[in-house]
């Protein structure tokens, strides 16, 4: 029997694959029209690529999140440190240990004297009670505790920006000093006890340069001398910090009640 004779092949290509072709001319031309409309932007391309190399967790790349300049610069935030606002900390932190003593001794001294710090108009204030200092109608430091209270405050004040400054105010209430002590008016006594405030300072190792002193008398009263408790609020020493004029203010202020507060 004789074997059947194999068709001839058409002489042209298929149907199909002439439809194939074509749809690979359309789709290649649509893609270079797109190309053609768009604007490559090498940068955010790059961006782009490590977003996507982040979320696969393949590259350093993982800490871009999104395609934005700002969220790359802000995911490595440089972290500053204010050495300023550190030795204000340690101020309110020696202030309240001494505060805590005068606690402990006023269950058999009565009322315990206490020391504040406040804020400013050009740097802060550290308000010393005059009878944590001194004895009525005298001048002459006795207090132990103050006075390492106040060698603590002149290391501190020691690191302080140099243009920073220190004023040492004494006030008074309204009663005149003893007829028999050694002042005879509101004047010299709390001019007095603002330069032996000074001198202990200065003693301690506080530059001369950057501090001074002032009497107040009874003329910058912060309460009423019609009562006891008023009387013993305007006797005080305020030691006043400044910041000079080529230092930044907000150093030296930064936000003190708030820090304090926070320990």
């Amino acid at each position: 029997m004789a074997k059947k004779k194999c068709p001839d092949c058409p002489t042209c290509m298929p149907e199909w694959l002439a439809a194939f072709g074509d749809l690979m001319s359309l789709l290649l031309c649509f893609f270079v029209l797109l190309l053609s409309m768009s604007s490559m932007d090498a940068k955010k391309v790059s961006e782009a690529i490590g977003s996507l190399s982040g979320a696969m967790s393949v590259l350093e790349g993982g800490i871009k999140t999104e395609v934005s300049k700002r969220r790359i610069q802000e995911s490595t935030p440089i972290e500053s440190t204010d050495e300023t606002s550190e030795q204000v900390n340690r101020i309110s932190a020696a202030l309240k240990e001494m505060n805590e003593i005068q606690e402990a001794q006023a269950s058999t001294q009565g009322s315990a004297a206490v020391v504040s710090l406040e804020e400013a108009q050009d740097g802060f204030v550290i308000e010393l009670p005059a009878s944590l200092l001194f004895k009525p109608g005298s001048a002459v430091i006795q207090n132990e505790d103050s006075l390492l209270f106040l060698k603590r405050v002149a290391l501190i004040i020691g690191e302080l920006p140099n243009e920073t400054t220190l004023s040492v105010c004494g006030h008074t209430d309204d009663q005149g000093p003893s007829v028999k002590g050694p002042y005879k008016d509101n004047w010299e006594l709390s001019s007095a006890r603002a330069i032996s405030v000074l001198q202990e300072l200065l003693l301690d190792g506080v530059d001369p340069k950057r501090i001074s002193a002032a009497g107040y008398a009874e003329f910058s009263p912060k309460a009423t001398n019609a009562t006891e408790s008023g009387r013993e609020q305007n006797r005080r020493v305020e030691l006043r910090f400044y910041a000079g004029k080529n230092a930044d203010k907000s150093k030296v202020q930064q936000s003190v009640l708030d820090r304090a507060a926070a320990q």
